[in-house]
Protein backbone atom coordinates (compact mmCIF):
# COMPACT_ATOMS: atom_id res chain seq x y z
CA UNK A 1 0.00 0.00 0.00
CA UNK A 2 1.21 3.24 -1.15
CA UNK A 3 2.57 5.72 1.69
CA UNK A 4 0.84 9.03 1.57
CA UNK A 5 2.68 12.39 2.19
CA UNK A 6 1.30 15.93 2.21
CA UNK A 7 3.43 18.94 0.99
CA UNK A 8 1.62 21.67 2.83
CA UNK A 9 2.43 25.21 3.82
CA UNK A 10 -0.82 28.06 4.17
CA UNK A 11 1.91 30.60 3.35
CA UNK A 12 2.38 30.71 -0.43
CA UNK A 13 5.38 31.21 -2.41
CA UNK A 14 7.93 28.79 -0.62
CA UNK A 15 8.02 25.97 -2.98
CA UNK A 16 5.67 23.84 -2.10
CA UNK A 17 4.30 22.72 -5.89
CA UNK A 18 7.98 22.94 -6.49
CA UNK A 19 8.70 20.16 -3.83
CA UNK A 20 5.63 18.31 -4.26
CA UNK A 21 6.49 17.61 -8.22
CA UNK A 22 10.08 17.27 -7.54
CA UNK A 23 9.33 14.83 -4.99
CA UNK A 24 6.93 12.78 -6.89
CA UNK A 25 9.41 12.83 -9.90
CA UNK A 26 12.54 12.04 -7.85
CA UNK A 27 10.88 9.36 -6.47
CA UNK A 28 10.38 7.84 -9.77
CA UNK A 29 12.64 8.86 -12.16
CA UNK A 30 15.68 8.26 -9.78
CA UNK A 31 14.80 5.88 -7.34
CA UNK A 32 11.84 3.64 -9.55
CA UNK A 33 9.11 3.73 -7.65
CA UNK A 34 5.48 4.04 -8.70
CA UNK A 35 4.07 7.56 -7.61
CA UNK A 36 0.77 9.15 -7.67
CA UNK A 37 0.68 12.82 -7.71
CA UNK A 38 -2.26 14.59 -6.54
CA UNK A 39 -2.85 18.15 -6.84
CA UNK A 40 -5.54 20.04 -4.64
CA UNK A 41 -3.79 23.85 -5.11
CA UNK A 42 -6.80 25.25 -7.54
CA UNK A 43 -3.69 27.34 -9.19
CA UNK A 44 -2.61 24.40 -10.73
CA UNK A 45 0.78 24.60 -10.83
CA UNK A 46 1.87 20.54 -10.45
CA UNK A 47 -0.67 20.19 -13.49
CA UNK A 48 0.64 22.58 -15.77
CA UNK A 49 3.67 21.43 -15.23
CA UNK A 50 3.39 18.17 -16.32
CA UNK A 51 1.03 18.59 -19.19
CA UNK A 52 -2.47 17.38 -17.59
CA UNK A 53 -4.76 20.65 -18.29
CA UNK A 54 -8.19 21.44 -19.59
CA UNK A 55 -9.11 18.02 -18.52
CA UNK A 56 -12.82 16.90 -18.27
CA UNK A 57 -12.68 14.82 -14.85
CA UNK A 58 -10.39 16.41 -12.28
CA UNK A 59 -9.64 16.48 -8.09
CA UNK A 60 -13.03 18.70 -8.19
CA UNK A 61 -15.31 16.28 -9.76
CA UNK A 62 -13.53 13.67 -7.54
CA UNK A 63 -14.64 15.16 -4.41
CA UNK A 64 -17.51 15.64 -5.65
CA UNK A 65 -18.40 12.74 -6.65
CA UNK A 66 -19.22 13.18 -10.28
CA UNK A 67 -16.06 11.39 -11.25
CA UNK A 68 -14.52 8.04 -9.85
CA UNK A 69 -10.96 8.67 -9.26
CA UNK A 70 -9.81 5.86 -11.92
CA UNK A 71 -11.00 7.73 -14.42
CA UNK A 72 -9.60 11.08 -13.52
CA UNK A 73 -5.54 9.78 -13.49
CA UNK A 74 -3.74 11.08 -15.93
CA UNK A 75 -0.99 9.17 -17.14
CA UNK A 76 2.09 11.88 -17.06
CA UNK A 77 4.71 9.47 -18.33
CA UNK A 78 7.16 9.21 -15.52
CA UNK A 79 4.29 9.72 -12.64
CA UNK A 80 0.28 9.54 -12.47
CA UNK A 81 -1.15 12.66 -11.79
CA UNK A 82 -4.73 13.58 -10.23
CA UNK A 83 -5.14 17.10 -12.03
CA UNK A 84 -6.04 20.49 -10.45
CA UNK A 85 -9.30 22.20 -11.46
CA UNK A 86 -10.14 26.37 -10.49
CA UNK A 87 -13.35 24.91 -9.30
CA UNK A 88 -11.53 23.54 -6.08
CA UNK A 89 -11.41 26.80 -4.46
CA UNK A 90 -15.37 26.28 -4.38
CA UNK A 91 -15.17 23.50 -2.15
CA UNK A 92 -15.07 25.04 1.22
CA UNK A 93 -18.68 26.19 0.35
CA UNK A 94 -19.67 23.13 -1.61
CA UNK A 95 -18.59 20.34 0.67
CA UNK A 96 -21.18 20.88 3.52
CA UNK A 97 -22.23 17.39 4.33
CA UNK A 98 -21.18 15.02 7.08
CA UNK A 99 -17.92 13.47 6.57
CA UNK A 100 -16.06 16.20 3.96
CA UNK A 101 -12.97 15.69 5.84
CA UNK A 102 -12.70 12.04 4.53
CA UNK A 103 -14.03 12.57 0.69
CA UNK A 104 -10.72 12.90 -0.55
CA UNK A 105 -9.70 9.70 1.95
CA UNK A 106 -12.42 7.80 0.02
CA UNK A 107 -11.02 8.18 -3.33
CA UNK A 108 -7.38 7.36 -2.23
CA UNK A 109 -8.55 4.81 -0.56
CA UNK A 110 -9.55 3.09 -3.87
CA UNK A 111 -5.96 3.42 -5.98
CA UNK A 112 -3.51 3.04 -3.00
CA UNK A 113 -2.38 -0.64 -3.68
CA UNK A 114 -1.10 0.97 -7.61
CA UNK A 115 1.59 2.80 -5.77
CA UNK A 116 4.48 3.22 -3.67
CA UNK A 117 4.07 6.73 -2.75
CA UNK A 118 1.08 9.07 -3.07
CA UNK A 119 2.66 13.01 -3.02
CA UNK A 120 -0.36 15.49 -2.53
CA UNK A 121 0.36 19.51 -3.20
CA UNK A 122 -1.71 21.42 -0.77
CA UNK A 123 -3.23 24.95 -1.60
CA UNK A 124 -1.67 27.66 0.16
CA UNK A 125 -5.23 28.42 2.69
CA UNK A 126 -6.07 25.74 5.76
CA UNK A 127 -9.33 25.20 4.34
CA UNK A 128 -11.59 22.08 3.53
CA UNK A 129 -9.18 20.89 0.68
CA UNK A 130 -5.99 20.95 3.26
CA UNK A 131 -8.22 19.18 5.79
CA UNK A 132 -8.95 16.35 3.20
CA UNK A 133 -5.49 16.25 1.91
CA UNK A 134 -3.40 15.87 6.15
CA UNK A 135 -6.89 13.22 7.06
CA UNK A 136 -5.31 11.00 3.93
CA UNK A 137 -2.03 11.32 4.62
CA UNK A 138 0.63 9.03 6.55
CA UNK A 139 3.27 12.08 6.51
CA UNK A 140 3.19 15.58 6.55
CA UNK A 141 5.99 17.74 5.30
CA UNK A 142 5.88 21.51 5.65
CA UNK A 143 8.37 23.31 2.99
CA UNK A 144 9.40 26.78 4.01
CA UNK A 145 11.97 29.98 3.81
CA UNK A 146 14.21 31.54 5.99
CA UNK A 147 11.85 34.33 6.70
CA UNK A 148 9.83 35.70 9.90
CA UNK A 149 6.76 35.06 7.69
CA UNK A 150 7.47 31.44 7.24
CA UNK A 151 8.33 30.91 11.09
CA UNK A 152 4.69 32.26 11.81
CA UNK A 153 3.04 30.30 9.25
CA UNK A 154 4.58 26.69 10.57
CA UNK A 155 3.17 27.84 13.78
CA UNK A 156 -0.32 28.02 12.19
CA UNK A 157 0.05 25.01 10.16
CA UNK A 158 0.92 22.93 13.33
CA UNK A 159 -1.83 24.11 15.09
CA UNK A 160 -4.18 22.41 12.41
CA UNK A 161 -1.89 19.26 12.60
CA UNK A 162 -2.77 19.08 16.13
CA UNK A 163 -5.78 19.38 15.76
CA UNK A 164 -5.97 16.68 12.67
CA UNK A 165 -4.20 14.12 14.74
CA UNK A 166 -7.16 14.51 17.42
CA UNK A 167 -10.51 14.35 15.24
CA UNK A 168 -10.29 12.60 12.27
CA UNK A 169 -5.55 11.47 11.40
CA UNK A 170 -4.51 9.72 14.77
CA UNK A 171 -1.70 8.02 12.75
CA UNK A 172 -0.41 11.55 11.08
CA UNK A 173 3.25 12.04 11.43
CA UNK A 174 4.90 15.85 10.67
CA UNK A 175 7.77 14.70 8.98
CA UNK A 176 10.08 17.70 9.35
CA UNK A 177 10.54 20.92 7.53
CA UNK A 178 11.93 21.55 4.80
CA UNK A 179 14.14 24.88 3.64
CA UNK A 180 13.74 26.22 0.28
CA UNK A 181 14.58 29.03 -2.31
CA UNK A 182 17.99 29.46 0.67
CA UNK A 183 20.27 31.27 0.22
CA UNK A 184 23.28 30.65 2.88
CA UNK A 185 25.40 33.65 2.44
CA UNK A 186 23.00 36.17 4.13
CA UNK A 187 23.24 36.25 7.69
CA UNK A 188 19.39 36.45 8.42
CA UNK A 189 19.23 33.35 6.84
CA UNK A 190 21.40 31.14 8.97
CA UNK A 191 19.60 32.89 11.76
CA UNK A 192 16.22 32.27 10.51
CA UNK A 193 17.28 28.54 9.69
CA UNK A 194 18.56 28.41 13.37
CA UNK A 195 14.67 29.52 14.76
CA UNK A 196 12.73 26.92 12.47
CA UNK A 197 15.15 24.07 13.68
CA UNK A 198 14.46 25.18 17.19
CA UNK A 199 10.50 25.83 16.55
CA UNK A 200 11.07 22.41 14.99
CA UNK A 201 12.38 20.21 18.23
CA UNK A 202 10.34 21.76 20.38
CA UNK A 203 7.02 20.16 18.73
CA UNK A 204 9.03 17.14 18.29
CA UNK A 205 9.87 17.03 14.52
CA UNK A 206 13.28 18.03 12.46
CA UNK A 207 14.61 20.24 9.92
CA UNK A 208 16.38 18.19 7.09
CA UNK A 209 19.96 18.44 6.47
CA UNK A 210 19.69 19.51 3.34
CA UNK A 211 18.44 22.89 1.75
CA UNK A 212 17.35 23.85 -1.26
CA UNK A 213 19.41 26.49 -2.79
CA UNK A 214 17.61 29.31 -5.14
CA UNK A 215 18.67 29.27 -8.69
CA UNK A 216 17.26 29.52 -11.98
CA UNK A 217 17.23 26.06 -12.63
CA UNK A 218 13.81 25.25 -11.38
CA UNK A 219 12.36 28.16 -13.15
CA UNK A 220 13.61 27.35 -16.41
CA UNK A 221 11.93 23.60 -15.76
CA UNK A 222 8.68 24.76 -15.55
CA UNK A 223 9.18 26.90 -18.22
CA UNK A 224 9.59 23.95 -20.40
CA UNK A 225 7.11 21.78 -18.76
CA UNK A 226 9.39 19.17 -17.58
CA UNK A 227 10.74 18.08 -14.18
CA UNK A 228 13.82 19.37 -12.38
CA UNK A 229 16.20 15.91 -13.26
CA UNK A 230 14.92 15.75 -17.11
CA UNK A 231 15.65 19.31 -17.41
CA UNK A 232 19.16 19.44 -15.96
CA UNK A 233 19.86 16.52 -13.67
CA UNK A 234 23.41 18.39 -13.01
CA UNK A 235 21.46 21.27 -11.71
CA UNK A 236 22.05 22.80 -7.97
CA UNK A 237 18.43 22.47 -7.53
CA UNK A 238 17.91 18.29 -8.33
CA UNK A 239 21.08 17.70 -6.34
CA UNK A 240 19.68 19.30 -3.41
CA UNK A 241 15.96 17.53 -4.18
CA UNK A 242 17.93 14.28 -4.37
CA UNK A 243 19.62 14.56 -1.21
CA UNK A 244 16.09 15.41 0.44
CA UNK A 245 14.71 12.42 -1.09
CA UNK A 246 17.43 10.58 0.55
CA UNK A 247 16.65 11.98 3.65
CA UNK A 248 13.02 11.58 3.70
CA UNK A 249 13.39 7.86 2.59
CA UNK A 250 15.80 6.91 5.56
CA UNK A 251 12.93 7.97 7.65
CA UNK A 252 9.85 6.30 5.82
Amino acid sequence: MAKVISITNQKGGVGKSTTAQALASGLAIIKGYKVLLVDLDAQGNATYATGAQELEATAYEVMTDKEIITNAIYDAGKIDILPSSPNLSKLDIELDQTGKEYKLKEAINKVKKYYDFIIIDTPPALGILTVNALTTSDYAIIPAQADIYSLQGVGQLLETITGIKKYTNKGLQLCGILLTRYNARTILSKDMRAMIENTAEQVGTFLYNTVIREGIAIKEAQASRQDIFTYDLNSHAANDYLDFIGELLERV
